[in-house]
């Protein structure tokens, strides 16, 4: 279990109790309270997460007002590990990605893998761009362009920070998934060409017909060895807990095993280049 699903399990077992030292029952409170007599149920199984409103209610009709100001406090504890990306991006990407730099700052050894786009650190600009502009797209928020896509140029500059290491990992159709124009695409992997001649990081492809013992089904981060960022379609995930994090150790050491480095990731990429461009690179 991660710590967000932990979380909201254990704030459903406040509820509950709660609600039985009240001495009502769950349809007696979803009466009360104007709700559908399953929500009652959902909030106490961990099963729907309970909003600021939902909690005062429920606190007022326990009779148990003083409580509302802990429950919206778990609630709270539990949104740290859970953020949906339109309240994140609520101002636009720029800063969003200025809220990574004390992380990135603090940050010894990063592990980071990509099952479907370039990772942030290795994004041109162009292509930067364009992913921002879907993001915006997909979750209606403002779309701040230039201003979104200095930000994460500027993130990059961790890469020239001494006493710091990079793992980078990428599935061979993060190279080939056209998410830009395929002049931005082909300058993106020559991007990725660059900095893999020049040792700035540690990069590997996991080729597509490889063999491995797990599922590159998802992206994630991991930092210093004992935080987890994933990114889901709707929502960021932060996982500490040690039993959550410990999965995604495994996984990134299997993909480790099964990509090439060196001269071979460079083929794999300079090969989907081509595809591109045509023969003469032009």
């Amino acid at each position: 279990m991660t710590d967000y699903q932990t979380a909201r399990v254990s704030l459903g077992v406040r509820l509950r109790e709660l609600r039985e030292e009240s001495g009502l029952s769950g349809r007696e409170l979803a009466a009360r309270a104007a709700w559908h007599p399953s929500k009652v149920s959902r909030l106490e199984h961990g099963k729907q997460t309970a909003s600021t409103e939902d909690l005062r209610s429920w606190a007022l009709l326990c009779g148990r007002r003083e409580a509302a100001g802990g429950l919206v406090a778990q609630l709270r504890s539990l949104e740290t590990h859970y953020a949906s990306w339109r309240r994140q991006l609520s101002a636009g990407h720029e800063a969003r990605q200025q809220s990574y730099f004390p992380l990135d700052e603090q940050t010894q050894s990063f592990q980071i893998f990509e099952s479907a786009c370039v990772p942030g650190f290795l994004q041109t600009a162009e292509y930067a761009r364009f992913m921002f502009r879907r993001g915006a797209r997909l979750h209606r928020v403002p779309d701040d362009g230039q201003r979104a896509v200095n930000a994460r140029v500027e993130r990059q500059r961790v890469l020239e920070a001494p006493g710091k290491s990079f793992h980078i990992l990428m599935w061979e159709p993060a190279l080939r998934l056209r998410l830009a124009p395929d002049t931005v695409m082909a300058a993106q992997l020559e991007r990725i060409s660059t900095v893999l001649r020049s040792g700035k990081a540690e990069i590997g492809v996991v080729p597509m017909r490889c063999s491995t013992d797990v599922v590159p089904s998802h992206g994630f981060w991991i930092f210093d060895d004992d935080r987890v960022l994933v990114e889901t379609i709707g929502a960021e995930l932060c996982l500490t807990e040690d039993g959550a994090v410990e999965p995604y150790r495994r996984v990134f050491s299997a993909l480790s095993r099964s990509a090439v480095r060196g001269q071979a990731a460079l083929e794999l990429v300079e090969r989907a280049r081509r595809e591109l461009t045509g023969p003469d690179g032009s």
